[in-house]
């Protein structure tokens, strides 16, 4: 796949622009295709998540395809927290099992950096998770 140029919506963000940028990441997370997410990045993008750092699409795009062989049928919902200029806060919820069956719930928030073009080149993202049963999941 080839990244476009540009990735609406650019900054610098309004509230709607803001809104549809989140959709747009949730959409793509919810595909559990690390190529289709993995273009949202900035080529040299960095990211913490967790206690992992990376830095590159390549890095990321390996990053999520490992992510969703150990965190299976993935459910993603993110909402905007607050937005300025280039930068978008997220908090977010996901559930997802482990090969063992046990349901998780993953709380967490997002802080990110876009460049010019839309893409982007940070990403800090603290996560924490939650064992739950299967009838306590709520993104089916």
């Amino acid at each position: 796949m080839t990244v476009p140029a540009v990735r609406p919506p650019v900054p610098p963000f309004t509230e709607e622009s803001a809104r549809a940028k989140v959709q747009s990441a949730e959409d793509a997370w919810n595909s559990r295709d690390p190529e289709r997410v993995a273009l949202a990045y900035a080529e040299d993008s960095v990211w913490r998540n967790r206690d992992r750092f990376l830095t590159g699409r390549a890095e990321i795009r390996e990053f999520l395809a490992g992510k969703w062989e150990r965190e299976l049928e993935y459910r993603l919902r993110k909402e905007l927290w607050a937005y300025t200029g280039n930068r978008i806060s997220v908090r977010f919820e996901y559930e997802w099992h482990d090969t063992a069956g046990q349901w998780w719930r993953s709380h967490g928030n997002e802080q990110w950096e876009f460049d010019g073009d839309g893409l982007m080149r940070r990403r800090e993202a603290s996560i924490n998770d939650v064992p739950i049963n299967a009838e306590d999941r709520r993104l089916t």
